[in-house]
């Protein structure tokens, strides 16, 4: 059971991962996976931290886990809150596609790490 729960975390967060590559490689040119890697643990470890503390307040919790999450990404990669924002939201729709492929397939469930809203 531990394990089975290790291998959907790591395959979640590299599927949030190529989200975060694909959009900073189209929006600012950056070429790393493994820094979009990082950055989609270090997102998703920002989202779950201001949602648990935040995120119980209707409206306002949520903007601010995904205000904190494109601040992660802003942090992360070049250019301004603009880039980040749009970054953030390539990211979403590329891993919307990836798993709805994967689950049409049977691969995995409609979900991902490091990505939030998927």
């Amino acid at each position: 059971m531990v394990l089975a729960s290790i291998i959907v975390f790591v395959v979640s967060l590299l599927i949030g991962a190529l989200g975060i590559y694909v959009g900073a490689r189209a929006i600012t040119g950056a070429s790393s996976f493994d820094h979009a890697i990082v950055t989609a643990l270090i997102g998703a470890i920002v989202w779950a931290v201001v949602g648990f503390f935040v995120g119980w307040i209707p409206l306002l919790g949520p903007l601010l886990a995904l205000l904190a999450y494109v601040a992660v990404i802003n942090f992360r990669y070049p250019g301004e809150w603009t880039a980040a924002a749009m970054i953030a939201l390539v990211a979403w729709v590329t891993v919307l596609i990836a798993l709805y492929v994967l689950a049409l397939v049977g691969v995995t469930g409609f979900e991902a790490v490091g990505v939030p809203g998927t």
